[in-house]
């Protein structure tokens, strides 16, 4: 189905519809639209159609009479199912990425580092048979074995945003369905396409009809989704107060929630480091993806005299990033997702600017030959900016970096540790009493030394602190597997003859 759609810049001309994807099959079902631009043009490239309360249980109820198959399928059967999924993946990781930069628009470059770090999570979820097995205690009493097994919980459900609409699905459903839940996704409706591209994919590698469903929308279909009674858990990566409000509703109804929230990433450069590297790590994490990442750096904390040594090169990188649209390969920046979010990023530096911050680089105002309706902001760099300043204080997610100068080590951690945000946070240092100090002093949920954007590799686990999470257990990793599982305890005896019956506590004897 195509409809008529005009855009600014363009002529009016055919769209395509993005559907739902249900038991294995394209469902439409809902009148309501959305629009989904390509940020390089500002051209309208698709229609989204936005899912209502039934689309959202005639997802469920597939998911539900999938589970009791799916979960009584040997984990190794699974695993076999994932490992066609994984060889699909690296077949089609190219087309993948340019999905990822037509509707979001990073560069290709950044898309395909996505798309490989979405295939990692599913590398490891294909060793699922070995993170299953449980613990055995033999004769932890006379004549009573004692074992434990994890089981999946059922039906649940994934909300995830627009910066990375490969990864972090892959963050969720491969683990989860992996350990024999069946899955509700329910991506940004920004950038919907890629989680279709995944869903076919996996039915294409053998996956059965309803372990891993698709729904697009908006709050609409979150909320439906939290409060319908089959979802046992959800998994939601996106701003600090959904992911509050989630996860306080979540605890409410008895659901299991992991809710990833908003960042300030820090990056402190002390007075011994390389700053040649600094200024390389500052620019590429503070700029790549045009900031649209919840690991972007947004503030630099210069310690000492590495201030007037740093900033006339940041200002010069900052100056010359060669800003463009995403296929583009000597582009090193591209648009932000929307004219709502260019917006919303201009008022930030505006606002920065009226509190006093001195905008050193300005980013407004960037034209684009040939894309003059595309959504580009220039890299935008302010040096003394103070803690109490709204720049500081809130999450732009945009190419603005903020810099602040401290004296030493102690007020650089100090800064840091008062953030209400504590998602990552990176030191350049030659010091390694420095480096161990900061790792070991700092409060938050994933540290860098020397190391830009310390997102953890896929055994690890990703998740921040304070208000950065809301949850007791991190994404991806064997904490992925803990979220979608629960522990049973087996404890078993072959009693010869009948004893009587025990009236006190039983302990070992």
């Amino acid at each position: 189905m195509t409809t008529r759609q005009s855009s600014p810049g363009s002529q009016s001309k055919a769209v395509a519809d993005v559907t739902h994807r249900i038991g294995g099959q394209g469902v439409a079902g809902s009148s309501r639209k959305q629009p989904v631009f390509n940020p390089a043009t500002g051209e309208v490239t698709r229609q989204v159609i936005m899912a209502d309360a039934s689309i959202v249980d005639q997802a469920v109820a597939a998911a539900t009479a999938a589970f009791p198959a799916w979960s009584d399928t040997p984990p190794v059967r699974r695993a076999r199912v994932l490992n066609r999924f994984l060889a699909l993946l690296n077949e089609h990781r190219d087309a993948l990425a340019r999905c990822i930069t037509e509707e979001h628009g990073k560069v290709f470059s950044d898309a395909q580092g996505e798309v490989m770090r979405a295939i990692e999570v599913v590398e490891f979820a294909c060793g699922i048979p070995q993170l299953l097995k449980g613990d055995y205690t033999e004769q932890v009493s006379t004549g009573i074995d004692n074992w434990t097994v994890r089981q999946p919980l059922g039906v649940v459900a994934g909300v995830t945003p627009f910066n990375f609409p490969c990864m972090v699905p892959c963050w969720m459903f491969p683990v989860a369905i992996a350990a024999g839940n069946t899955f509700v996704l329910k991506p940004s409706e920004r950038d919907p396409s890629p989680s279709i591209m995944m869903a076919e994919l996996f039915k294409q590698a053998g996956l059965p009809a309803g372990v891993f469903n698709v729904v697009q929308g908006d709050k609409e279909a979150v909320d439906a989704l939290l409060e319908h009674p089959e979802i046992r858990a959800l998994s939601f990566v996106g701003s600090t107060p959904i992911a509050r409000r989630l996860y306080q509703r979540g605890a409410e109804l008895g659901k299991r929630v992991q809710a990833l929230g908003g960042a300030k990433n820090h990056l402190v450069v002390m007075p011994d480091a390389d700053l040649e590297q600094a200024v390389d790590g500052l620019i590429g994490a503070a700029f790549g993806s045009a900031g649209e990442r919840c690991m972007a750096i947004s503030v630099a904390v210069m310690v000492g005299d590495s201030a007037e040594r740093l900033m006339p090169r940041l200002i010069e990188q900052t100056r010359n990033l060669r800003v463009g649209p995403g296929m583009d390969p000597e582009v090193q920046m591209g648009p932000v997702v929307t004219m709502a979010a260019l917006e919303r990023i201009s008022g930030y530096i505006e606002t920065g600017v009226r509190e006093g911050a001195r905008l050193v680089v300005d980013g407004r105002g960037v034209k684009v030959p040939g894309h003059q309706s595309g959504f580009f902001l220039g890299g935008t760099l302010f040096d003394g900016v103070r803690p109490e300043m709204t720049i500081y204080k809130e999450e732009i997610f945009g190419p603005v970096l903020c810099c602040v100068r401290v004296a030493d080590l102690h007020e650089a951690v100090a800064l840091v540790n008062a953030h209400p945000f504590a998602n990552g946070v990176a030191c350049y240092t030659r010091d390694g009493r420095v480096a161990r100090e900061f790792a070991r002093k700092i409060e938050v949920g994933m540290v860098g030394v020397n190391v830009p954007i310390p997102v953890p590799m896929a055994w690890h686990g990703f998740g921040g602190w304070r208000s950065s999470l809301f949850g007791d257990m991190h994404a991806y990793g064997e904490e992925g597997v803990r979220f979608y599982t629960r522990q049973k305890s087996v404890m078993q005896r072959w009693p010869q003859a009948a004893g009587g019956a025990e009236f006190a506590m039983p302990t070992t004897k």
